[in-house]
């Protein structure tokens, strides 16, 4: 089957060649197609170019785009569209002047979600995560990772992953799965071994049928350079990629982190 596109205001990002990556000055550079057309065919782009040079009047699916443009679909590289509930409250603490480290010390950030994520069904997880998937749709994503992190037990996090496949079976979106249980320390734990051994003895094993990546927060208060090094290694004996959350408050060592695994 075939769709064509025709009469499109401009075409964006057309180029003759692909890129791995566009950086420095040439991020400033977009490449458009002005009066163009685009025909797909099985879900791949079959042709396109400016309007003067279609040779094809007629597909199974004719589109008149006059006065649009025409896109790719964005790719959210990190997401944690899977959550329990919002966190805007913790938005007026940082515009008070709280940092994230007292936010989560007066019990709130990562651990609050994952309290109350524990808390909540796999069926509910999923029917709220579905409205935001639809949303994101709409807004023109076509590729969404999807981490856990927010259950912080091996029952929940794997709750959550199941729910982020789900959402991969029954969306168009193509979705990659991220495991994150190496978010932060559960209160619970007064000895923060005891949950490193269990991020990596049993979640990991337990996680990989169900994610695509391993990652970490390697951040002070949360996980330092040495473990989330140990996390991803142990993350990739069982098939996992390895990613990191780095440097988003301080300097880390998770750029290096990264480097090394």
């Amino acid at each position: 089957m075939r769709t064509l596109i025709k009469n499109i205001k401009g075409l964006v990002q057309a180029r003759e060649s692909s890129q791995k990556w566009v950086a420095g000055m040439k991020m400033g550079q977009l490449p458009v197609i002005e009066n163009s057309y685009l025909i797909i065919e099985e879900k791949k782009i079959f042709d396109y170019g400016p309007m003067e040079n279609l040779s094809m009047d007629s597909c199974d699916i004719t589109i008149d785009a006059s006065g649009k443009f025409v896109f790719p679909s964005y790719v959210d590289s990190h997401s944690h569209i899977v959550f329990a509930t919002s966190r805007e409250s913790e938005f007026v603490d940082r515009i008070k002047g709280l940092t994230y480290e007292e936010i989560a010390a007066k019990g709130g950030g990562i651990l609050n979600s994952a309290k109350i994520l524990q808390d909540t069904s796999e069926d509910e997880l999923f029917e709220s995560a579905l409205k935001r998937i639809h949303e994101v749709i709409k807004m023109g994503t076509g590729a969404l990772e999807i981490k856990s992190g927010y259950g912080l037990t091996t029952k929940d996090e794997l709750k959550m992953l199941r729910v982020a496949n789900k959402l991969k079976e029954e969306t168009p979106l193509t979705i990659k799965t991220t495991f994150l249980g190496a978010h932060a320390i559960p209160k619970t734990y007064a000895n923060r071994r005891d949950y490193i051994n269990l991020v990596i003895n049993e979640m990991i094993p337990a996680a990989a049928d169900f994610a695509d990546y391993c990652d970490v927060f390697c951040e002070k208060g949360f996980f330092t350079q040495d473990e989330a090094i140990e996390i991803l290694e142990a993350g990739k004996k069982h098939g996992l990629k390895p990613k990191v959350h780095a440097n988003q408050l301080n300097l880390s060592g998770g750029v290096q982190a990264g480097v090394t695994t």
